[in-house]
């Protein structure tokens, strides 16, 4: 096995088939960067209807969440590998079924399913900003989604940069699951491979193209979280005494 893996004439036949990793590795880093957008603006939505006092919307919120949550993804992405064509044909009306490309069948299965962590992890953020913000934002004349928009989501967000690199990270290891709908992403092209010659090489060439794309988003988390572990903290104000025997009494 170790000498398979060393042997330099199955190394310069993988080196030979480049062109096809690096055809994987760019459809890869496609459907990354657009899923993280889908997950982050529909992730983000959905945090803010969980918070809300609205029961349809934090309904909303939890059916979503509960249903991604627990079906696993490679059933979700075969499902809309399968239907997705089918229901396109019912909506625009066409003889026969739409195609769907396999960069927007990936963004989307993974953008989806992602949301609904990234959800979870908004909600968390929001309700770690202090009540009284949106209080003082109303009693100043902004409206609900003024005071999330300007107010209350942009410190959710200081707060929880580091779970949602970790999201970004999952994201992109995700993306793998579009081998099995043959997406034609770094994973497939490492199983064609594999699959044509026997050589395990094409599996050590997919490892180095995925660390290529997490190990920054790994240096950016541990970055992330030493830096929000340096975040000045309130300091406690000692009161003179004449002060605190008014408050006492």
């Amino acid at each position: 096995m170790i000498e398979s893996l060393l042997d330099p004439m199955r190394w310069e036949i993988t080196f030979g088939a480049m062109d096809s990793f690096w055809s994987g590795f760019f459809i890869t880093l496609q459907v990354s960067i657009y899923g993280l957008i889908l997950a982050l603006v529909l992730g983000t939505i959905l945090g803010v209807f969980s918070t809300t006092h609205s029961r349809i919307l934090r309904a909303i919120s939890r059916v979503y969440v509960e249903f991604y949550q627990n079906t696993p993804l490679p059933v979700q992405v075969v499902f809309m590998y399968l239907m997705g064509p089918q229901l396109l044909q019912i909506v625009t009306g066409s003889p026969t079924p739409v195609p769907i490309p396999s960069v927007v069948l990936g963004f989307v299965g993974v953008g989806l399913y992602h949301a609904a962590y990234v959800s979870e992890v908004i909600r968390t953020g929001i309700e770690a900003v202090p009540r009284g913000q949106m209080e003082a934002a109303l009693s100043q004349g902004f409206t609900r989604a003024q005071a999330y928009l300007y107010i209350i989501l942009p410190q959710t967000f200081k707060v929880i940069l580091p779970p949602l690199c970790n999201q970004a990270l999952n994201l992109v290891k995700n993306s793998s699951v579009l081998a099995l709908v043959a997406g034609g992403d770094l994973m497939y092209r490492s199983n064609s491979f594999v699959g044509t010659y026997g050589y395990l090489q094409g599996y050590i060439m997919a490892c180095v193209m995925y660390f290529i794309i997490c190990f920054p988003l790994s240096l950016l988390v541990q970055f992330l979280e030493k830096r929000s572990k340096r975040m000045p903290k309130a300091k406690v104000i000692n009161l003179p005494s004449t002060i605190e025997s008014v408050e006492e009494a």
